[in-house]
């Protein structure tokens, strides 16, 4: 199954079908030809498990795959502008420049953005496109924040006495890339499974929010980034996708509910909060989300 429902900025929800026949407010919260793009863009018709669908976590991918679930049209726009940026580059892949091929194994399946000339001369370049948040890619380029101390001290107020302390950036942190990594090393495998030869992988990120004040204070001065991609081991590869693919079916096969996703999957459960489509129909994130609420009423009876 999919996403059947949306749901409107009142919070009131409306199937998917109901709502691009006729709004049932006033006036629709997009342009009817956005809402159609969004609904588009939730129909999934491939029947094995994609790359991008093993990276997540399983019990993600399981409850997206076997129930319902409804979700905000706004929330979706991000993914429509990715949609758009591929769009673009494919419509521009002349020469020997491969895009958008769709290849599989016995394992998954995958679709990769760009290979070939796509940097220099070299044709065994192969990338992949992301829209992306400052905070993502600053992770990704392994910037973080330091506390230093100047040397000098409050003289006033509540901090009087204590040393002053200002905030500046590190640019040699670890880079966390590794979803991403995952991703096109295996668009790489299943490359050349067919037959071609990779000497090169790059992201390029493109940051949705590079004007703003937060992505300079973050170090991202830049509204696009080529980022050098290493090769991943191809046995821990297969192992990996092996691994996720057989939960996937045994959960499928058995209707049986898959154990939690890993506290990396969960983005330290800020996505079972917030971002995950299928959290309504998750035991833990209600279980959070509940959680969540009570801690919320008991801060505002305390300062109320």
């Amino acid at each position: 199954m999919s996403a059947t429902k949306f749901i409107c900025p009142n919070g009131q929800r409306i199937r998917i079908a109901d709502c691009l026949r006729s709004c049932p407010n006033n006036q629709r919260c997009m342009f009817l030809p956005t809402l159609r793009a969004v609904a588009n863009s939730l129909e999934r018709n491939i029947a094995e498990p994609t790359v991008t669908e093993l990276i997540s976590g399983v019990r993600e991918t399981y409850l997206k795959k076997t129930s319902s679930y409804a979700v905000d049209p706004a929330s979706i726009l991000y993914a429509l502008q990715g949609q758009a940026i591929h769009s673009i580059n494919e419509q521009q892949t002349h020469g020997a420049i491969f895009s958008e091929e769709r290849l599989k194994d016995d394992i998954t399946s995958g679709q990769f953005d760009l290979f070939g000339k796509i940097l220099d001369a070299d044709d065994g370049v192969l990338g992949d496109l992301k829209i992306t948040s400052s905070f993502k890619l600053m992770k990704a380029l392994g910037i973080y924040k330091v506390k230093v101390d100047t040397g000098e001290i409050y003289k006033s107020g509540l901090k009087k006495g204590q040393p002053k302390f200002k905030t500046e950036l590190r640019f040699d942190g670890v880079r966390d890339l590794l979803d991403w990594s995952i991703q096109i090393n295996y668009y790489r495998l299943l490359l050349e499974h067919a037959g071609f030869k990779i000497c090169r992988m790059y992201i390029q990120a493109i940051c949705r929010d590079a004007s703003l004040r937060i992505a300079a204070e973050r170090g991202i001065d830049k509204p696009v980034y080529i980022i050098p991609i290493n090769k991943i081991s191809n046995h821990w590869l297969t192992r990996y996708f092996q691994h996720k693919a057989k939960l996937l079916r045994e959960a499928m096969a058995t209707k049986t509910l898959p154990p939690i996703c890993s506290f990396r999957e969960r983005w330290g459960n800020r996505k079972c909060l917030a971002y995950c489509a299928a959290r309504e129909n998750c035991p833990y994130a209600q279980r959070l989300q509940s959680q969540n609420k009570e801690v919320t009423s008991d801060e505002f009876q305390l300062s109320a």
